[in-house]
């Protein structure tokens, strides 16, 4: 739905000469429009015009592309390269060229969401580390020129660094002299770096201005780095904390730490208390068997994501995780990688339990579920009606079973998204689990298609057309990864041939 304005909009803005030459008689209210309205068109030329002459205190990206009364469709999916470009040089020319007429005091380039198919007229995205690099390598072309800017304007950003990008991105985050640009990071993903890199670039970002924080993949801590790390600054509004695999193993033979485990995890654990807004916490692939309560228990705000995938959880985490205060308060949740049904049953069932009123969506992949599970687990998620969101990959289930436990997620009205694995039926028999990448793709198409259809078919004949089904061999899409694929994988090269030379020099050492 368009409002008369927003048409009128779009005509003015599809004819970029005639909107320069009228933009200094339209009403600065209606700016908003007429971005909007460029943006959709992916008219790149205004868009950058627009923001030169921006008459308003405040740009607003995410509210700006979101829907409004004059244009009901939402644009924040559009991560267009040309009209985001068209953004900060636009913000760059307001700042060079804006002399006495600069109003604008805050550009908020946050609330774009990254997808895997861009629906933009050029489908050419800029990811999150492109945006932050283009806006970088901006703040540091303005630091070095003569600049008309009456007063800094302060940016709110999502910064993604690697050690692609850490230099410009550490001068643009802690300028050496005056600059017209001051970011402002609300959230940080950092990937391939070392420790020391990491925590310079908070020191520089502000720990105390953090709202959410992702250190994955090729970031190599250990529990003294998250000590550090979280002893930094404190934290104050972080609402989301991501952590990398192994992040609480003990540090290494040699280096500067308590006497035990124990005071470590401890210590973190009463950092992560001081932490009053965070709701959020992902561990997946660290070692916390016996640990979860001493991590857990001390955190004064009811946790409403966790992520424990592959903790080997034991008995006794599982008690303290189906009957603590954050169980009854949790919407996601991701336990892949335990043996729940077997080893658990009771606790797992009362977790869910605990959970049903407020579960939104759950991840069970490579959980050892087998066909005899099916009844268990089935019971299980009966209680949880308002379950939106399934995944349980990576478990060997046939197809028979499978159409036993979509029977059973007909029952559960909210229910929207399944991803659920490839049928045992469908590789050769005797196949081991957890599989491996080259033998999870080598399976029989025609009868996994066969066994798919009977899925949607139980699913249409209860009237379930609105559960989506899927099944991604390799997870899903993750727009990060995507791109920086280049750089991980030259950073994990450079690892494989270090690891090389050292078992080299070890090897001539014994000899």
């Amino acid at each position: 739905m368009q409002s008369l304005r927003f048409i009128s909009a779009e005509a003015l803005v599809s004819h970029p000469p005639g909107a320069q030459q009228s933009l200094d008689a339209v009403a600065h209210n209606l700016y908003p429009l007429l971005f909007k309205a460029s943006y959709l068109l992916e008219q790149s030329a205004v868009i950058r015009l627009l923001l030169e002459r921006w008459p308003l205190e405040e740009f607003r990206l995410g509210p700006l592309l979101g829907p409004s009364a004059d244009h009901a469709g939402d644009l924040r999916d559009r991560a267009c390269r040309a009209c985001l470009e068209a953004c900060v040089h636009g913000l760059a020319d307001h700042l060079l060229q804006g002399g006495g007429r600069q109003r604008l005091r805050v550009a908020d380039l946050t609330g774009i969401r990254d997808v895997q198919v861009q629906r933009c007229p050029c489908g050419r995205a800029l990811g999150r580390w492109g945006r932050t690099e283009l806006l970088a390598r901006t703040c540091c072309e303005l630091q070095s020129q003569s600049c008309a800017a009456r007063h800094p304007v302060e940016v709110l950003a999502d910064v993604f660094i690697t050690a692609g990008n850490f230099e410009v991105v550490a001068r643009a985050l802690g300028p050496v002299g005056p600059s017209p640009l001051r970011v402002r990071c609300l959230s940080l993903r950092a990937d391939s770096l070392a420790p020391g890199q990491l925590l310079h670039v908070l020191c520089l970002a502000g720990p105390r201005e953090l709202r959410r924080l992702e250190v994955v993949h090729n970031v190599r801590l250990h529990a003294g780095h998250v000590q550090q790390l979280l002893a930094q600054g404190g934290f104050p509004r972080l609402v989301s904390l991501t952590l990398p695999a192994k992040a609480f193993d003990a540090p290494p033979a040699g280096t500067p730490a308590p006497d035990s485990e124990e005071p470590l995890l401890a210590s973190i654990s009463q950092a992560l208390s001081g932490m009053t807004q965070l709701t959020e916490l992902h561990v997946a692939f660290s070692t916390l068997t016996g640990k979860l309560q001493t991590l857990l228990g001390p955190l004064r705000t009811p946790l409403r994501v966790l992520d424990v995938g592959n903790c080997a959880l034991n008995h006794e985490d599982m008690t303290f995780l189906a009957n603590c205060i954050h169980a009854a308060h949790l919407e996601v949740l991701d336990l892949s990688g335990h043996c729940l049904v077997d080893l658990f049953p009771a606790t797992f069932h009362r977790l869910l339990g605990q959970a049903a009123p407020t579960l939104r969506a759950l991840t069970l992949e490579e959980c050892g579920l087998e066909d005899r599970h099916v009844g268990a687990l089935s019971l299980a998620l009966g209680t949880c009606r308002r379950l939106r969101e399934l995944r349980f990959l990576g478990n060997p289930l046939s197809g028979r079973a499978l159409r036993r436990l979509f029977a059973a997620l007909c029952e559960l009205p909210r229910l929207r998204c399944v991803e659920f694995p490839v049928p045992r039926d469908c590789y050769p028999e005797g196949s081991a689990y957890p599989q491996d990448e080259l033998a999870m793709s080598k399976f029989d198409q025609q009868k996994y298609d066969a066994i798919a259809a009977d899925l949607r078919a139980v699913l249409q004949r209860a009237g379930r057309d609105d559960i989506q089904v899927s099944t991604p061999l390799f997870g899903s899409f993750d727009p990060d990864i995507q791109e920086t694929s280049n750089e991980l994988g030259a950073f994990l090269l450079q690892a494989f041939k270090t690891a090389l030379e050292n078992f080299s020099r070890v090897l001539k050492q014994m000899e």
